[in-house]
């Protein structure tokens, strides 16, 4: 694996301070190294509800018909990870999921979408309860937020050495060419930058652009209702919690997260989630950030990430390392990365059966 490293960053969680800095474009090369492990280790996720009885599934009723025909994408309950059937004509692409039905046959519960998106958190339903996330995911649920997210607030990452979405993109493009023509999934994709880019690449037959927050949903069905001549049929806009993804297990064949893997409550019970999704040779593509180079010289960093993570949920890597061994933790093999500075895209895919 090769690493390409260059200039300095900030977390881009808070963009006001980024502008104290600067990236460089010189970029070296260098081999990453790491022990070999002679024992693989691999993780398999699947929430259970208190009680579990062995059941068979009951086929769609008349007038129902699984998602999939649809979407292209297999959605599932975020509770039992049963198939969800869709009650009636209504399509899943954006547009059209105002008044659209989505039942488990297991648990009995209905998800209902409205004009934006489809609400599959395993709350969704709920009238008095809204379950409260971890500050960093909370900030971006406020309008404020989501409504600056591409006016200015994504534009600061570049001062961390985030190249910017198109080279982004056509990094993230090289790691998926093995996946091409298949789905996709844009997990916490905010208002939908990288959805859009990987739909009017025409390079896969269906886009999911998934985030927890509904602002950030509503801002990405405007900025598509905004383009013209916008494939509105191959994407799907849902609401839906990233440690508890609703897809059947091994039915996707990408997964991309643009500057998200920091904000997750907990990274290794995502990329577990994102891991049982993903078919046999599924990838999964990423960015973040990386706190070494200088930043290996502060005196207790890793208390201090500790403490950072404890208030506000977000969470600092301190070494490629780190993200290497989630990924092989979560079932995961083939890790690769390229650095910018402290910003890191890696790539990492499920085992061929």
């Amino acid at each position: 694996m090769s690493t390409v490293i260059s200039g300095n960053f900030i977390p881009a969680f808070f963009p006001s301070q980024l502008k104290r800095y600067s990236a460089h474009c010189l970029f070296r090369t260098r081999p990453f190294t790491s022990p070999v492990f002679k024992t693989s280790l691999a993780v398999k996720v699947r929430a259970f509800s208190t009680a579990v009885a062995e059941t068979k599934p009951t086929e769609p009723a008349v007038g129902e018909k699984e998602d999939s025909g649809s979407c292209n994408i297999s959605l599932a309950c975020p509770i039992c990870y049963d198939p969800l059937t869709k009650t009636g004509d209504s399509a899943l692409y954006v547009g059209s999921t105002a008044g659209s039905n989505l039942q488990c046959n297991t648990c009995k519960k209905t998800y209902v979408g409205n004009e934006t998106h489809l609400d599959l958190v395993a709350s969704s339903g709920s009238k008095q309860y809204d379950e409260s996330m971890p500050m960093a995911t909370e900030l971006f649920r406020t309008p404020l937020v989501s409504f600056l997210y591409e006016r200015g607030w994504r534009q600061n990452f570049i001062f961390g050495g985030f190249p910017g979405p198109e080279k982004e993109f056509d990094l993230a493009k090289n790691y998926l060419k093995p996946v091409i023509d298949g789905n996709i999934i844009d997990a916490s994709c905010a208002s939908g930058l990288f959805s859009r880019l990987f739909a009017k690449s025409g390079l896969f037959s269906h886009v999911v652009a998934l985030d927890y927050s509904e602002n950030m949903m509503r801002q990405c069905y405007e900025f598509i209702e905004k383009e013209e001549n916008f494939p509105k049929e191959k994407v799907t806009l849902v609401r839906a919690d990233i440690s508890r993804l609703p897809f059947k297990s091994s039915s996707v064949d990408a997964v991309h997260a643009g500057a998200a893997l920091h904000c997750w409550p907990s990274p290794s019970t995502a990329v577990a989630e994102i891991s049982r999704v993903l078919r046999p040779g599924g990838v999964f593509v990423a960015t973040t950030y990386i706190l070494d180079g200088p930043f290996s010289f502060v005196p207790f960093l890793r208390n201090f990430r500790e403490r950072i993570k404890a208030i506000s949920g977000s969470h600092a890597f301190l070494s490629e390392r780190e993200l290497e061994e989630i990924c092989r933790a979560c079932g995961l093999v083939g890790f690769t990365c390229i650095r910018n500075g402290l910003f890191v895209m890696i790539s990492a895919r499920k085992p061929s059966s």
